[in-house]
């Protein structure tokens, strides 16, 4: 199975409209267009009953009293972990698509609803949901696509891994709200084929990529 993006080349810069935020020279950071990214797939399995798309960044400091803080930077050798940017189950098996800005066009304050969404598909929680907890403007429930904001201070480059998965399953075991590690589990036996591409992005404008 191949995956493919008429966004971003595989390894490539995330344009800044798919992000959730971009660089502005005064305030270091501002909100961007945040729409999902278009992908093409082909070569699913038979036996494909359905797909799953997940998105996560794989490099977002442990250390969050650094995170957006004037005169302080994140290095380059701080631990990194994961977070969840994408998690949407139910694709049916006859899709061979996602257009850009079908899931998100825009950055909602407090999270767009869910889980129910487009063509019977479902969007998990996504990680902005811990994130902006703390954000009176901000906090709620993050449902669907919401794109990169890499801290503004990073020394690096973040990558965004989109893996979509066919199943033999034609719906995904989870139920109310779930997000991407309880959909990792419940697909666990049940991936006949994966496909990824990785996308860049950075908000330093000191970062390379």
């Amino acid at each position: 199975m191949k995956l493919k993006s008429s966004s971003f080349a595989d390894n490539g810069p995330i344009p800044a409209e798919f992000a959730f935020g971009k660089h502005e020279p005064t305030e270091h950071m501002t909100l961007s267009d945040n729409k999902n990214p278009a992908f093409s797939w082909e070569g699913a399995p038979d036996g494909t009953q359905s797909f799953v798309m997940i998105c996560h960044d794989i490099d977002v400091p442990t250390q969050l009293d650094l995170v957006n803080q004037e005169d302080k930077v994140i290095p380059a050798s701080l631990p990194r972990t994961s977070f969840f940017h994408w998690v949407l189950v139910d694709l049916p098996a006859t899709a061979k698509a996602i257009e850009a800005g079908e899931f998100s066009n825009g950055v909602t304050p407090k999270g767009k609803p869910g889980p129910e969404a487009s063509n019977g598909t479902r969007q998990g929680v996504n990680n902005y949901t811990e994130f902006m907890a703390g954000n009176p403007d901000m906090s709620g429930t993050y449902f669907g696509y919401d794109g990169p904001c890499p801290p503004w201070n990073d020394e690096i480059v973040h990558h965004y891994i989109f893996t979509l998965y066919a199943l033999d399953v034609p719906r995904c075991d989870v139920t109310g709200q779930f997000g991407g590690e309880d959909v990792l589990a419940a697909i666990d036996g049940h991936v006949l084929a994966q496909a990824q591409i990785t996308g860049l992005y950075a908000i330093n404008p000191a970062v390379t990529i």
